[in-house]
């Protein structure tokens, strides 16, 4: 029986789950999603708690809602922290930082590519455009497909833009190496 081993599954999960809710509000808001969405209005109420006392210290700028990044950026830095330390370490705050900005990087790039992912998995099912997990899913890619299938030919119906931003997504986890 591992008991560091459990503490640093739950830690780990618990904080990336929040990690998650916190990089929703922040494209919501980047987006500008439709807040009177039931999705929308659990992200708001599960984000405040830590949001709105953040807010009144980093500020945000125009659509950049730059509290829940550095909130995000701080629970990264939190999680590794605490990771190291039951593995009996004391992390340098300049690895940390490093660290929770390389993960930023990838966990946006990653947010993204399963958004569309989940788009074109909706997209077969031909799903109801007024379920809120749809209209959310449809807000979050859309300004991110919208300009890709502008630049397509037509195809007769065939939409290939997921495929091309999930193409692009891929390079840029590739270059970056996140």
């Amino acid at each position: 029986m591992n008991p560091q081993g459990a503490l640093s599954f739950l830690l780990g999960t618990a904080i990336d789950l929040y990690i998650f809710v916190l990089l929703t509000r922040f494209i919501l808001q980047l987006v500008r999603a439709d807040f009177y969405n039931p999705i929308s209005q659990f992200i708001v109420k599960a984000s405040n708690p830590v949001l709105v006392p953040l807010r009144k210290l980093i500020p945000a700028n125009g659509n950049l809602d730059l509290a829940s990044l550095v909130a995000v950026l701080l629970l990264l830095c939190a999680k590794v922290y605490m990771m190291v330390l039951l593995g009996g370490g004391m992390p340098p705050a300049s690895v940390l930082v490093l660290y929770a900005l390389r993960s930023l990087a990838g966990l946006l790039l990653n947010y993204l590519f399963f958004a569309v992912l989940v788009r074109v998995i909706l997209s077969w099912v031909a799903p109801d455009p007024y379920n809120p997990f749809t209209a959310i899913m449809i807000q979050i890619t859309e300004p991110v497909m919208a300009p890709v299938r502008r630049l397509l030919p037509s195809m007769g119906g065939l939409d290939l833009s997921p495929l091309i931003v999930l193409l692009g997504i891929q390079f840029l986890m590739i270059l970056f190496a996140v």
